[in-house]
């Protein structure tokens, strides 16, 4: 086998894209970690399910727009530049979302265990991953 075949075979192509996903997602959580007032693993230790469903909406949220990103991109580089772009918006509508209820913080409620805004997060993250990876080219 050839090496161009090799790193075409799509089980390297495949241990390619996971390792380098699960690379982006390392650094996307410890971004989200610094974006939120609360640790999101301590919380999540602690047994606090608004944390835990805010963080599992953050890292599904992450991974599908890499999905879509692997999808429609043919080389490595434009699918981790597509994804970033995608998880920037993420962090941005988590932003929005803090700044559009304004009669609470969203931060504080979810590490006051509050799952309702915890549920609302992770809908939030979820929904708009199919959104930003719809629309990623």
């Amino acid at each position: 086998m050839s090496e161009t075949g090799f790193w075409t075979h799509p089980l390297v192509e495949t241990a390619g894209y996971f390792s380098v996903v699960v690379l982006c997602l390392i650094v996307a959580m410890v971004i989200f970690e610094l974006v939120t007032k609360y640790k999101n693993w301590e919380e999540i230790k602690k047994g606090n399910l608004a944390v835990a469903m805010a963080t599992g909406g953050k890292i599904f949220g992450v991974t599908n727009i890499f999905r879509f990103s692997i999808e429609r991109h043919n080389t490595l580089l434009e699918m981790i530049g597509w994804g970033l772009y995608g998880f920037a918006l993420l962090i941005f509508a988590y932003l929005l979302f803090e700044f559009l209820t304004p009669k609470f913080k969203v931060d504080e409620e979810i590490e006051n265990d509050n799952r309702s805004v915890g549920f609302v997060s992770l809908t939030i993250s979820v929904g708009l991953s199919f959104v930003i990876g719809a629309s990623i080219s």
